[in-house]
This record gives structure tokens, C-alpha cells and sequence, in this order.
């Protein structure tokens, strides 16, 4: 698939992520300004499945955060949901990243001391409170299907790596998210691990139709997901089909 292809069929799906011109500069003003992010552009469209890669440093996390409205850039103009962020408040970027946005890090965040629903609740019960019956229903099946059923009131301290990195990704997907960014999320787990939490975020990319951009350094599982896009310097270098990418592309990511 050509990435022409790929963007004439992003086209016929809602678009939920869109950047233009988005620079990201840090220290901007000073003698120590750090011009990271350059004039990135991009969409992502629900349903699809996007590894973002580069070497380190090329600006991979500071784009997602941007993305994630978790860090403020510093020009150009980004969509989530048609809604543009630039100028939004504090608030308005809180409320719109819950409602919006599902998240899935290399070290999960999870509280050890609560149990496995508790955590997957957890977005949740700080927007409404005490989540009522059809929430928790749904947390549950969430954990079902991630295979942690019989683990919903463990707590997440006694759980392994991936199990726990398995109730991360129920977490991200409790508010049915119109978007997950994951950012090394297989990076502390071994590779048998790795392939089954990816087989996850594929499952869950399909039967839930939510767009998702996972940043990683595994050239196998960016080959899986059907659009790459590279960074180099802050700037895209890349962005079609991984099965097109460049071979000077995927030695190291």
C-alpha cells in the first residue's frame, strides 16, 4: 500500500488527530532555546494503526505529548475532534484529553496499592466519582479481555510486568477514547510479552475503531502496524505504509 493509497483511505474516516506547523521549542527567548519540533504535519484518522519512530532524540515523546495536550507547543495548529487546542485553557485541555484521549507509557503509572478495576476505573472515578454499575461492568469486561478477569481486585503490586502493563491499556480504553497514544509500551517487557501486549492494541484497534500512535524502538512491531512515520530532527522524514519504508529507515529506530 502506497501512502497516496493510505491517505485516500484516512479520507473516508473521521479524522481525530490533526497537526499543522506544530514547533515545539524549548527555552524559547533564551540563550539555551532548543528548537525541537519542526512545521509537523499529520493526520490520523479513527482506525488507524501508527508507529511513530526515530532514532532518540529526533523528538518522538515531545510529539506525542504535544499530542496528547500533555505539553503546550509552541506554534502551529492542532485538532483533536475537529476541535482546535490552541488557546485553550488548563481546564479545557484537562477535560478534553479525558474524554478524548487514552494513554499507555513504558513505566504504566499505575497506584500499586489498589486493585487491578480500581486502577482501570481510575479516569473515571476523577471525572464523575464513585463509578456506577455500567462503568465498573465495563472495566470488568475490559480486563476480561485482557485476559486479567480473575485478577480485578489483586492488587497491581502483585501483579508481573505485562499484567500490569495489560490493566495500563484497559485503563487507556475505559473512557472509549476516540484516540491512544502509547509511548514504549513494550519497552520494559521481554519480546514474547511485547507480541502479546501488541496483539492487544491490534484487537483493540479493530473491534473499538480507535485510532492508535504508539512511539517505539521495535522495528518488528512498527512493521506491523500498517502506517509509519519517521522523525528525524523534529522533522517528518516518513509517512505511508511500513511495508514502503525506506530501507536507510528501518536499521534503527
Amino acid at each position: 500500500m502506497s501512502k497516496s493509497q493510505i491517505l485516500t483511505h484516512a479520507k473516508g474516516q473521521q479524522v481525530v488527530l490533526q497537526l499543522d506547523k506544530i514547533n515545539k521549542i524549548f527555552n524559547e527567548g533564551t540563550p539555551l532555546a532548543n528548537h525541537v519540533l519542526h512545521d509537523v504535519s499529520l493526520q490520523v484518522s479513527r482506525g488507524e494503526l501508527v508507529a511513530l519512530v526515530g532514532t532518540s532524540g529526533s523528538g518522538k515523546s515531545t510529539l506525542l505529548n504535544s499530542m496528547g495536550l500533555l505539553d503546550v507547543y509552541s506554534s502551529g495548529e492542532l485538532r483533536i475532534q475537529g476541535h482546535l487546542t490552541q488557546g485553550m485553557s488548563e481546564q479545557q485541555r484537562t477535560q478534553l484529553r479525558s474524554e478524548s484521549i487514552g494513554f499507555v507509557f513504558q513505566f504504566h503509572h499505575l497506584i500499586s496499592a489498589f486493585s487491578a478495576i480500581d486502577n482501570v476505573l481510575m479516569p473515571l472515578m476523577l471525572r464523575f466519582g464513585k463509578p456506577n454499575k455500567e462503568q465498573t461492568e465495563y472495566a470488568k469486561y475490559l480486563l476480561n479481555e485482557v485476559g486479567l478477569a480473575e485478577y480485578a481486585d489483586k492488587p497491581t503490586n502483585r501483579l508481573s510486568g505485562g499484567q500490569q502493563q495489560r490493566v495500563a491499556i484497559a485503563r487507556a480504553l475505559v473512557t472509549r477514547p476516540a484516540l491512544v497514544l502509547a509511548d514504549e509500551p513494550t519497552g520494559n517487557l521481554d519480546t514474547q510479552t511485547a507480541d502479546e501486549v501488541f496483539d492487544l492494541f491490534e484487537r483493540f484497534n479493530v473491534e473499538h475503531k480507535c485510532a492508535i500512535v504508539i512511539v517505539t524502538h521495535d522495528p518488528r512491531l512498527s512493521a506491523r502496524c500498517p502506517r509509519t512515520i519517521r522523525l528525524t530532527d523534529g522533522r517528518i522524514v516518513y509517512d505511508g505504509a511500513s511495508a514502503d519504508l525506506p530501507n536507510e529507515f528501518t536499521k534503527t529506530v
